[in-house]
């Protein structure tokens, strides 16, 4: 079975470089035995949302687990209609409740939008009573994170952001790894967009390394000191996406993949006032 090395945040808390995605995966059943699977197989970072309304999943594979809780690292995020202070702390115990955890490994705010700083207070307010062992972002720009940095009490450990090789997000991975906050990266292989698994480029290193596109991929990510959630609910590509730790891309190879970057999002624009009204205005309507 495949270790998993860790990464330390900067609140001193060890977490896995590697873990399992469950977005998207609504069918509960199919989501516990994905998670149950990813255990089986070494995971030991499972990252769901309040949104994804899988969290009873997660938390029933969890619990079904040989694996002791302990070792297992639990993350999920805060949706925009819960972003006020008292609307977070309601938010926090549910995703609690559905998980039927004691305290969460990780808690995010899922979006950029509303009352980031009200809904941060009230993580805050979590993890200083142990309810929350560290507390993040997702799809924070720079100027957003520092923004809030500048303005609350306790610093994020972590941003969850898009980064895959058409979306590599240099200067935002660079800016927060250089705030000592770690990146994660969701849809790491542009839920394959653009051909990606079929990329030459991509596609000759797998064939150099004895290995799979997808496996290259995660390794580029690895290597850039990023950690990453890839989703599946087939054993098979489970098994195969934490199978990344026995070869190394080498200097020249990982700046070759600098070259398939596009620079553009490979889904929305979080800062696109249409995107932002569209996708997420009737959750802050909620608020009003």
């Amino acid at each position: 079975m495949t270790t998993v090395p860790t990464i330390e945040l900067n609140n001193g808390v060890k977490m896995p470089q590697l873990g399992l995605g469950v977005y998207q995966v609504t069918d509960l059943a199919e989501a516990t035995e994905a998670v149950s699977a990813a255990i089986a197989a070494g995971y030991r970072l499972v990252d769901t949302a309040a949104v994804y309304q899988n969290e009873a999943a997660v938390g029933r594979a969890i619990k079904t687990s040989s694996v002791p809780r302990e070792q297992i690292f639990v993350t999920s995020k805060l949706w925009v209609s819960d972003y006020t202070y008292e609307r977070a702390k309601q938010g926090i115990e549910a995703s609690l409740t559905k998980l039927g955890l004691d305290y969460l490994d990780l808690y995010l705010l899922h979006q950029p939008y509303g009352d980031t700083m009200g809904a941060w207070r009230a993580l805050e307010k979590a993890y200083q009573a142990g309810k929350i062992r560290a507390i993040g972002l997702s799809n924070f720009y720079a100027d957003q994170v520092k923004n809030l940095e500048l303005t609350m009490s306790i610093k994020p450990v972590l941003n969850q952001i898009e980064i895959n090789p058409w979306n590599q997000q240099r200067d935002e991975v660079s800016f927060n790894q250089q705030e000592d906050i770690q990146v994660e990266a969701w849809a790491p292989f542009a839920e394959g967009r653009g051909d990606i698994f079929n990329n030459k480029l991509i596609a000759d290193l797998a064939a150099h390394h004895h290995k799979t596109t997808g496996q290259i991929i995660l390794r580029w990510l690895l290597q850039r000191g990023i950690i990453v959630i890839p989703k599946s609910v087939h054993q098979a590509r489970i098994e195969e996406n934490i199978a990344v730790f026995d070869f190394d891309l080498s200097a020249d190879e990982m700046t070759a993949m600098t070259k398939l970057d596009k620079h553009e999002s490979q889904f929305f624009d979080h800062r696109d006032p249409s995107t932002i009204e569209q996708i997420f205005g009737s959750s802050l309507r909620q608020l009003s």
